[in-house]
């Protein structure tokens, strides 16, 4: 494998020109949408029980109560509490994903951390050829993005902790800057250069 090192000299020029605040926003709304959101807590009307009054309206000398379900009762509902229903999506333009993707690439570029491969294959689908090719690199860790990923080069990788293999489509931008370096195959590369 002919493995060449890109250098912020071998970047077009829209790479060059990006505000980094594009990869914040792109991260802050990968990060989100990750968000579990099963955070969930019972009102009062959720509670079991509590359906009769405690004591009657009047002529204890207490204050009138309801329910022994309301909030200020020990075992009661919770107000305000979070609710499994938020959404907490956060929008960003198609222009400013692609945006943080170039700013993300030309930082790596910039440490020297963004190589081209012709072709990322592993024929015998073995592991340690895998492990082979990442300590090669002298990385802690690589994301390897590969047009169309074959079932051998899969399984070689798949058990990798320091390597993560994915296909031309599943690159952004939260990936690119999550890892240490990214390996890119030269079809990949030039269709990323190209498209406007």
């Amino acid at each position: 494998m002919n493995i060449s090192v890109v250098k912020t000299s071998d970047l077009p020029q829209k790479f060059l020109e990006v505000h980094p605040h594009n990869l914040y926003l792109y991260c802050k709304s990968y990060a989100a949408s990750l968000r579990a959101n099963t955070a969930q807590v019972k009102n009062r009307s959720m509670v079991s029980g509590g359906g009769k009054k405690p004591f009657k309206q009047k002529g204890g000398g207490r204050a009138r109560q309801g329910s022994i379900r309301a909030p200020h009762y020990r075992g009661g509902g919770v107000v305000f509490g979070p609710q499994n229903n938020r959404n907490y999506e956060l929008k960003v333009n198609k222009k400013q994903k692609k945006l943080a993707l170039y700013y993300a690439l030309a930082e790596l570029a910039a440490n020297e951390d963004l190589a081209i491969v012709d072709n990322i294959t592993i024929e015998s689908g073995k592991t340690k050829d895998a492990k082979a090719f990442v300590d090669g690199l002298g990385q802690r860790d690589v994301l390897i993005v590969k047009e169309l990923i074959d079932d051998k080069t899969f399984m070689a990788f798949r058990n990798l902790q320091n390597a993560y293999l994915i296909e031309s489509n599943e690159l952004n931008a939260y990936l690119a800057a999550a890892y240490h370096s990214v390996v890119i195959e030269k079809a990949v590369w030039d269709k990323l250069t190209q498209e406007g």
